[in-house]
Order: structure tokens, then C-alpha cells, then sequence
């Protein structure tokens, strides 16, 4: 334990405060999914074999190698069942196949045997919320009409009003407008409403109807038997809602888009019941031999404390913390996220489950820019760099979303005449639109398709699904290997430490009183993580030269927007002034 003394300057020595400790847990839940990092792949942005411009699972399956090498524990990939794309892959029309878009079957088994060999965990994006308008439950409901039993699973409701025109209620979908339509009977006539928290090709499902938990233990099994290792949830504080499906009583639910505000549509107390018995079908496969399956959820709450109940000991086994995710560049705010996480979420026995971006968000480059007092240029990169060796430091797991380890910056000139996104469909504006960041990967050369089709000369034809900047020539994966200062070199080298040194992972952290713009703390008995959130450099809170740092970083030096390790023994603390 570090035992130096407090001061207030810059050379101040290391005081740990109260050590901030996960959950003592037994041997046997120290799992390899408490201290992972998994890489998301956007399956369609990833690698393309069929020069259709989109990706592929035989892409995925060619790019293991490559995410071996980087150093990732398993990956996560995003919906590749049958569907009509609306929100690409989100809408799903069968849960227990593969849209021809992607593959099949055959090699959707070949992808995982192939991440087993290497040792890597493979885990599916499932969508319970909702599925699409083309889902035969949801056609079928169509054609029977109000009395038809299919209805029951979803929410069907006669409309307010003196002819039922409008709504039944006042909720407003995630994804702009209001979150009913209404449909048509077989006679032509205006007919029931039914629910949509997103688009109107994802009716939600009625979670109080037991046909639908039964059909979803069927699909956890059918991919359980093909060997994954466990599921990431899609929108898992939603499944319930209020069974009067009364008004919202938010006034500014009309203004917002993309925000679970809405008490009566999310995180209602039966949603707990669900993912206690999703636990256990994942406990009966782990009991016949002896591999952890992983339940990964999208818990969108307002805070950690609401988010700590779905990681209960029979619940998730992890939740996503997004509250660093939407963290300013901001030493206090990173300061309480991490707290707060560490307070609430380690509490419960589960470790907390680290995201600095994914597939509905900015990208950390961009998302950077800008901070406190303005940026200066080229800050977005060496705040997204010292931010990734930060969280890779914190105790619990960690996910790194697709070309963040290329530091590609959020493409935010695409014409409006290539936008899939539905946000911009439905709302006319561009603002919260997520094709930035899914834009196709760059693997090599000069010009687009940059190596992401096996076909290139299909792909130049046709094109990518949506379009690369001249600008991602910069970016490709075969220039990062090559240059050792890239971002994916940083990677790469932080992973390794986390398998190497015993300090990180699970374990103790310990906040260290520092200058007022740098955010310190030891992890175990002596591995020090320290950010200069400022853009000043500051004398290093540690002597010597750091085991990793995000930029370069004399000894005794910690420059602005760079995080580096350290460790600190016996020895350099006798030597710290």
C-alpha cells in the first residue's frame, strides 16, 4: 500500500483515498467475462467477401486473426438475422436464422469454430424489445384482425378520440414522432394502434403475453447449441411496460429523441423476472460443462444505482456503464462516473462493464473535440488516446467499438442522400444520426473500398454501403500495424499489460490526491493510471519512465490530454520528492 505523504502542489506526494474495492467474490465467479475486453463488430462495416459493399460473416471470420493479434478476448456482433434492414438488423424478422445479406448458417458456425480456435469468445446481439413488421407473428396479427390471437403479442390498442384517431396514449418513440400507428382492416377502414418505443417497422412485443418468454428460451437455445458464449441485449430496461398504458406525465417528451425518460415504457419491476430466468437457462448450459455463458445488457437508467439491479447475483451478469460513455471531457465528471460505478455496480458481485463508444454514438476522436475552454487542433485524438489507456486501467471489463482502434474520426459530411439511418428519416434533421460512426472499415491502400471487399473491383462499381472519405486513406489497418505510435499499437500494448500484470482487471482501486487537472489512482499493490485532463504538462506523479503512455511522455513529465502507467515500488517512491 502506498503510504507517502499528502501535499497540495504539483510534486505533492501519492495519498491513496479509501480504496475503492469490488464485491470480495469467491474463486469460482472470478470468470474469464469479469475482467474481458470484447471487441463490437457491426458485422456490415466490417469486411466484405461478396464485393456487395456490405460485410459480411465471412469477412468477420477472415478478420479474426487480426483481432487475435490486437489482443481482444472475444467479440460481439451486431444482428445479422433475417431482416428488411430498416434499422439495419435491429428489425428482426427471424431470430434463429442468418439474412442472406450476411451468410448462412454454415457460416455463421464456421466464424465460431474458427474464434474458439484462437480463444476467443463469441457473443450474439439479441433484440427482445421489439421485431420487425415483417416478424409472421406481426403479419399475422395483421390478417387476423382485433379478435386474433397474435395480437396479444404486442400492444394493439383502440385509439382516443370520438372515431379512435388518435393515439392511445402520449408516448413518443425513441426515434422521433410518436410511438403508435395505426393500422388498416381488412375492409379498407382505419383500425387499432399499435406500439413502437423506435420505428414503425419495430412493433414492441407484449413481454406479458408467456408465449413470447417461451419462444425466447427457444432462441437463447438455438444459438446456445451452436456454441456461443453468450448474448449482448438489446434495449434490456424495456420489455415491460405500464399494463394501463397510461399518458407520460414528462412535458418535454415531444423534444426529446433517444432518451428512456419515459418511466411507464422503461425499467418496470417485472423486467427483473425475465433476466432471472434467462440466468438460469445460461447456469444449465454452464453446469453440463463447466464455460460461463455471458449475459451482457443495454440498461439505459438514469443512474448507477437503478443500473446496479439488473447485475444482481442471479440477474446480468454485466450491464454497460454509459455513463462514461456520455461523460464530458471533464476531470470532476470522470471522477464521479467512476465512483459512482465502482460504489454501486462492484457492490452488487458483478464487475463494472466499461464503454467509451459503439455503434450509436460519436466517435471518440470527434466526440473529443471539443472540451472545457474550447479544443485546440488535433486535441480529439489525444483525448480519445488517453481516454482508451484510462478505461483500460479501471477494474471490470471493458468493449471497444469497431476502428477505434484506428482512431477513425466520426464521418460527418456524408450527403443526405446516402443516410440509412431512421432517426434521420423519421425526424428530417441530422442531429443524433448514427451513420457516422458505421461507415466501412479501412483496411488498405490509397483509395476506396480501402481493402474492405475481397472483390475490390465489384465494390468500386458498386460501392460501400456507405461511403468512405478520401480521409480514411490515413486510417487503414495495414498503415497502424506498420507505425508503432498509432492507435492501434496502444492498443495492442495496454491489452498485453492487462494479461501480463496481476494489478489490472478485477481488483482494488485507490484515487491519489494530485494536481487539480490530473485524475490519479493505483490499481493493487503499485500500478499507478494518471491523466493530465488539462493541457499543460505537469511534473509526473510518478519518477521515471511510465510502462505506457498515450503520447510521448518524458520521465517526471506528464503532458496535457496524455494518460500513462506506472509502477510504482519501494524504490521510486523513495526517490519521488
Amino acid at each position: 500500500m502506498l503510504t507517502t505523504s499528502a501535499g497540495n502542489g504539483p510534486s505533492a506526494g501519492l495519498t491513496p483515498s479509501p480504496s475503492l474495492a469490488p464485491h470480495t467474490a469467491s474463486d469460482t465467479a472470478r470468470r474469464w467475462w469479469r475482467d474481458a475486453v470484447i471487441y463490437q463488430v457491426y458485422v456490415r462495416s466490417f469486411r466484405d467477401t461478396t464485393g456487395d459493399g456490405v460485410g459480411d460473416l465471412a469477412g468477420v471470420r477472415g478478420g479474426l486473426p487480426y483481432l487475435k493479434k490486437l489482443g481482444v478476448d472475444g467479440i460481439w456482433l451486431s444482428p445479422f438475422f433475417p431482416s428488411p434492414q430498416h434499422d439495419h438488423g435491429y428489425d428482426v424478422a427471424d431470430y434463429r436464422d442468418v439474412d442472406p445479406a450476411y451468410g448462412d448458417l454454415a457460416a455463421f458456425d464456421l466464424l465460431v469454430a474458427d474464434a474458439h480456435r484462437l480463444g476467443l469468445k463469441v457473443l450474439l446481439d439479441i433484440v427482445p424489445n421489439h421485431c420487425s413488421s415483417a416478424h409472421p407473428w406481426f403479419r399475422a396479427a395483421l390478417d387476423e384482425g382485433t379478435d386474433g390471437p397474435s395480437r396479444a403479442l404486442f400492444h394493439f390498442a383502440d385509439g382516443r378520440g370520438e372515431n379512435g384517431e388518435l393515439p392511445p396514449n402520449n408516448w413518443r418513440a425513441m426515434f422521433g414522432g410518436p410511438a403508435w400507428s395505426r393500422v388498416t382492416d381488412a375492409e379498407g377502414r382505419p383500425g387499432q394502434w399499435y406500439l413502437h418505443m423506435f420505428t414503425p417497422e419495430q412493433p414492441d412485443l407484449n413481454w406479458r403475453n408467456p408465449e413470447v418468454a417461451a419462444d425466447f428460451e427457444k432462441v437463447l437455445r438455438f444459438w446456445l447449441d451452436r456454441g456461443v458464449d453468450g448474448f449482448r441485449i438489446d434495449v434490456a430496461a424495456g420489455l415491460f411496460k405500464h399494463p394501463e398504458l397510461p399518458d407520460s406525465p414528462d412535458p418535454s417528451a415531444d423534444e426529446r429523441t433517444r432518451d428512456s425518460v419515459n418511466p411507464l415504457a422503461w425499467n418496470q419491476p417485472e423486467v427483473h423476472g425475465v433476466w432471472r430466468e434467462w440466468r438460469a437457462l445460461c447456469e444449465e448450459y454452464t453446469a453440463r460443462d463447466g464455460r460461463d455463458r455471458l449475459l451482457v445488457g443495454e440498461v439505459s437508467v438514469r443512474t448507477p444505482g437503478e443500473q446496479a439491479a439488473y447485475v444482481r447475483a442471479d440477474e446480468l451478469h454485466q450491464a454497460f456503464f454509459f455513463h462514461l460513455l456520455t461523460a464530458p471531457w471533464d476531470i470532476e465528471v470522470f471522477r464521479t462516473v467512476i465512483s459512482e460505478a465502482l460504489t454501486d455496480i462492484a457492490s452488487t458481485g458483478s464487475t463494472v462493464t466499461w464503454v467509451l463508444n459503439n455503434h450509436d454514438q460519436v466517435r471518440t476522436v470527434t466526440r473529443y473535440a471539443t472540451g472545457p475552454g474550447g479544443a485546440a487542433d488535433g486535441v480529439g485524438p489525444a483525448r480519445a488516446r488517453a481516454a482508451a489507456l484510462l478505461m483500460l486501467a479501471l477494474p471490470g471489463a471493458a468493449y471497444v467499438y469497431q476502428g477505434e482502434e484506428l482512431g477513425l474520426p466520426e464521418v460527418d459530411d456524408l450527403p443526405d442522400d446516402v443516410l440509412t439511418d431512421p432517426i434521420f428519416h423519421r425526424t428530417g434533421s441530422r442531429e443524433h444520426i448514427r451513420d457516422g460512426c458505421r461507415v466501412p472499415l479501412p483496411w488498405s491502400g490509397t483509395a476506396a473500398p480501402f481493402g474492405f471487399s475481397a472483390r475490390p473491383d465489384a465494390a468500386e462499381e458498386r460501392g460501400t454501403w456507405l461511403p468512405q472519405p478520401a480521409s480514411f486513406a490515413a486510417h487503414t489497418a495495414d498503415r497502424a500495424l506498420a507505425d508503432t505510435g498509432s492507435f492501434w499499437h496502444l492498443y495492442r500494448e495496454a491489452l498485453q499489460l492487462r494479461r501480463t500484470l496481476p494489478q489490472l482487471g478485477e481488483g482494488t482501486l485507490r484515487w491519489l490526491e494530485t494536481p487539480p487537472q490530473v485524475l490519479a489512482f493505483v490499481r493493487g499493490d503499485g500500478l499507478v493510471c494518471a491523466v493530465n485532463f488539462g493541457t499543460d504538462a505537469v511534473p509526473a506523479p510518478v519518477p521515471g519512465t511510465p510502462l505506457l503512455a498515450s503520447d510521448d511522455c518524458p520521465p517526471g513529465t506528464l503532458p496535457g490530454s496524455t494518460a500513462a502507467w506506472w509502477m510504482h515500488t519501494p524504490e521510486s517512491q523513495q526517490r519521488h520528492p
